[in-house]
């Protein structure tokens, strides 16, 4: 494994390397609330499915989903693809929670 030495680097360059990796834990951080906050949508979405007895998965809305997340990672120059793999995990993450809530384990 290679160690970084910056005790010989130019102190402006560590300081910008320190702006930009304090401006990376500040999006790290409101990436995790905004994920919590939308966890906390979905639960709500669970209990509703579950007191219904909807199904745990919505397929057609998963894809609407895909497609406009798709658009939106374009128009923000960020690759669809990774967008994509980024909304299928959570959407896998929430059909997870929303048979739970159906099985009353959660």
């Amino acid at each position: 494994m290679t160690t970084s030495n910056t005790d010989d680097v130019d102190p402006a360059v560590r300081a910008e390397l320190a702006r930009l990796r304090d401006s990376i834990d500040n999006i790290d951080a409101a990436v995790v609330h905004m994920l919590a906050e939308r966890f906390k949508c979905t639960q709500q979405v669970g209990h509703l499915k579950a007191a219904h007895q909807l199904p745990p998965a919505d397929p057609s809305r998963e894809a609407e989903q895909i497609t406009r997340l798709r658009r939106l990672a374009e128009n923000a120059k960020l690759d669809p693809a990774f967008a994509e793999k980024l909304l299928n995990f959570i959407i896998a993450e929430v059909i997870r929670h929303h048979e739970q809530i159906a099985d009353g384990t959660q």
